[in-house]
């Protein structure tokens, strides 16, 4: 879970100012947590709270968790349709097949027992909002990378699955650097952030691969750092300073949940 808020708060500065590059320091004073953040530890609250009923209210409180904690954030960056989701107290899923599915479900790959539950839950959690299948398909996909990292699996191993079950990943950063666009889909951001990870030889080399493609930054960063965080861990430092963005508010969730 703070691998993708971690991933956030460092893209943050970047999503409408991308850098091609690995050089740049992590956390600076323009750096600030957005609606990545938020999602992902509303998300996880929900499931917190709803495992003890054995997830048969799981939707419930994905509406009441979602709502309850992003109002608090009304200038933290949603997307238009989930605005106004949240704001108009909507409780509908919309058919988006954005982004925000995949980078809010790592908790669901942490709190879950087996990988089919796992992508039970991370389906169940897009489809709160995201109930297109492409939206529903990039949340099981980085659920998937994020229990395999966190059980064993090798790189290939996780690269061998994706390609097998969600995305082809032919190419490299390296080749779709100069020509990779900002992206809010899932289909154009999940595999870009599964890559990232994979080409990866540290949590912090991950977040600087996830970066350096351009694109949706903070979100692409946050789902890299949410699978990277599972397969190598992260530096306790990083966890303090991602610490000092949150507010008391967010930060006593996290702290409760984890």
């Amino acid at each position: 879970m703070y691998g993708a808020i971690i991933g956030d708060i460092v893209g943050s500065r970047f999503e409408w100012d991308n850098i091609l590059t690995k050089d740049f320091d992590l956390f600076t004073k323009y750096s600030f947590f957005t609606d990545d953040s938020v999602m992902t530890i509303a998300v996880g609250k929900a499931l917190y709270e709803s495992k003890r009923n054995d997830y048969k209210d799981l939707n419930d409180q994905l509406i009441y968790w979602m709502h309850e904690i992003g109002k608090k954030y009304p200038d933290c960056g949603y997307g238009g349709h989930f605005y106004y989701w949240i704001f108009q107290n909507d409780i509908k899923p919309y058919n988006s097949f954005g982004n925000g599915s995949a980078m809010r479900t790592s908790y669901c790959a942490h709190i879950a027992e087996s990988l089919e539950e796992a992508l039970d839950l991370a389906e169940k959690c897009a489809a709160v909002t995201h109930n297109h299948p492409e939206g529903v398909k990039g949340a099981q996909a980085t659920t998937a990378c994020i229990w395999l990292a966190k059980h064993g699996s090798s790189i290939e191993e996780i690269r061998d699955y994706v390609n097998g079950h969600y995305y082809t990943l032919d190419f490299t950063l390296d080749g779709i650097r100069e020509t990779y666009r900002f992206n809010e889909t899932c289909q154009g951001t999940v595999p870009q952030a599964i890559e990232a990870f994979l080409e990866a030889v540290s949590f912090e080399d991950a977040i600087r691969n996830a970066i350096s493609v351009g694109g949706d930054s903070d979100t692409l960063a946050a789902i890299t750092g949410s699978i990277a965080e599972a397969y190598f861990g992260i530096p306790e430092e990083y966890i303090q300073k991602a610490d000092s963005y949150l507010d008391e508010y967010l930060k006593t969730i996290v702290h409760e949940i984890l």
